[in-house]
This record gives structure tokens, sequence and C-alpha cells, in this order.
């Protein structure tokens, strides 16, 4: 398996690069205490909104606090919000999707049709219902924003279970007595599972867009810790001042949604035979 990695990574340049840009993003997060020059939340009124010099190498905001820090720090906080939203859909989604294509009838029929009606809303309208729902906070804006992207993963899981559970196999299975819970886990599931690892990475890009977007109307992390989406909500108030407060959380935005969004092409084009040329 790590042989066939290695091969991956190296016959393709996008996903090497793509990958190593999000370790290394990680890894910032992790080391932030260590690495970040300055406190994320400690304010200088008398440097509001200065240029970037050799103390605050990307300046500061408008409260005198330096936006390189606030951009390390605020890159725990986004990671951490778009993996739990993903861990919370494919909690949610794997079984329902199983569920449903394996069953069939009308418990399918039921599923299919509250899978149809949530995803006829636009993603962000339904997190921001949730979310004003469960209140504002991170950790509640990426349950609901998990809860939004679980019908996309049970919709592809329900795909797959409808047509492995006519295999042979399945079929021989059941013939030798295997209860429906051991034929779901031994041999639907790890059948089922490939395309949801490339669904999981875009969803992470999705999810990555979500937070700063909650985050932006004030539903998602709260002042004055920060996060990407916070950071471009308040460098949005002071734009015609100081536009280049925009670029860094922007920039860092856009560059980690396009590494999990490449990287999540690069796995549906490894796993997928029919697509290798």
């Amino acid at each position: 398996m790590a042989r066939a990695f290695f091969a991956w990574l190296r016959s393709d340049l996008r996903a090497a690069v793509s990958l190593g840009f999000l370790l290394a993003l990680l890894l910032m997060s992790l080391a932030a205490p260590w690495i970040a020059p300055w406190s994320p939340t400690a304010q200088n009124i008398d440097i509001p909104l200065a240029d970037a010099d050799a103390e605050h190498l990307l300046g500061t905001d408008d409260l005198g606090r330096d936006v390189l820090s606030r951009l390390i720090y605020g890159a725990s906080a986004t990671l951490f919000a778009s993996f739990l939203a993903v861990i919370i859909a494919t909690v949610i989604g794997v079984p329902v999707g199983l569920l449903a294509g394996f069953k069939g009838g009308w418990i399918d029929d039921v599923i299919s049709r509250i899978i149809d009606a949530l995803l006829s809303f636009p993603a962000i309208v339904l997190a921001i219902a949730v979310t004003s729902a469960l209140g504002i906070g991170l950790t509640n804006g990426m349950i609901a924003v998990g809860i939004v992207f679980s019908p996309q993963i049970a919709r592809l899981v329900r795909a797959r279970a409808l047509v492995v559970r006519q295999e042979l196999y399945v079929d021989a299975a059941r013939c030798m007595g295997a209860s429906n819970a051991r034929i779901l886990w031994r041999h639907v599931l790890p059948n089922a599972i490939q395309p949801v690892i490339v669904q999981v990475t875009l969803l992470l890009a999705g999810a990555l867009l979500a937070e700063a977007s909650l985050s932006f109307l004030g539903l998602g992390i709260q002042p004055p810790n920060p996060s990407w989406g916070a950071m471009l909500a308040r460098a949005y108030q002071n734009m015609e001042i100081a536009p280049a407060l925009m670029y860094p959380p922007g920039l860092a935005i856009l560059f980690t949604a396009l590494a999990f969004n490449t990287l999540g092409e690069s796995l549906r084009v490894a796993l997928d035979p029919t697509m290798k040329r």
C-alpha cells in the first residue's frame, strides 16, 4: 500500500504539491504557539492598519493585531472546522446511505425523498438555519455544515450499495447464513467506501468555504479568536482604507480550497480505472 501511495505521488505532480501544501499547513497550525511572532489577540492601538515592516511582516489590522500571527493561528481553527464538518457528514451519511441502498423498498423511498429535499436548498442557507437553531459558535457552525453535507455522502453510498447488493458474493454470503449486519460490514461497506474517500477531500474544500462564510457573517468563530473567515470580514470593513488586508486570508482560503479540490480530483482519477487515460 505504501509503495502504491508513493507511486501515485510520483506519477501526479499536482497531487504531491497539494498534499505537501496541506501537510505544511497542518504542521504550521500545530506549531502556531512557537512560530507566530506575536499573540493573535494582542492589540496595539498605536499602530492600527500599519503597513508591512520588519516587526509585522504582513502589517496589522484595525486593532493593531499582527496579521501574520492571526493568519497562522487561524489555520488551526479553519482546518479543525473543516475536518469536524466532514467527519460529522461522513458519520451521518454513510450509515444512512448503506441503509437506503441495501434495504430498498419504502425505506429507500423515504430516505431518498429526504435527501432530495435537503439537496434542493443551497447549502449555506441550510447551514445558517441550523446554526441559528443550535447557537452561534465555531463548533455549532461546523455541526450545521456537517448535517448539510451528509446528504451528498448518503446519496453516493446509496448508489454504490444498490450495485453491490446485487453481486454474487453477497448472495453467497447470504446463503452461508451471514446476517445483514455482517454482509453490510464485510462486503457492502468496503466496496462502497472508495468514492466516499474522494468525496471527503472535495467536501473538505466545501467545508473550508462554509466556515469562512459563516465566520464572515458572524455565525462562526467569535472574536477575538482568529479564523480566516473572521479576518476576511474584519478586512472587508476597512477595505477602502487598507485593501491589502484582504489578501492574506483571501489567498489562504483560495490556495487551501484549491489544494483540497486538486487532491480530490487526483484521487478520483487514481481510483477510477476508467479515467486512467
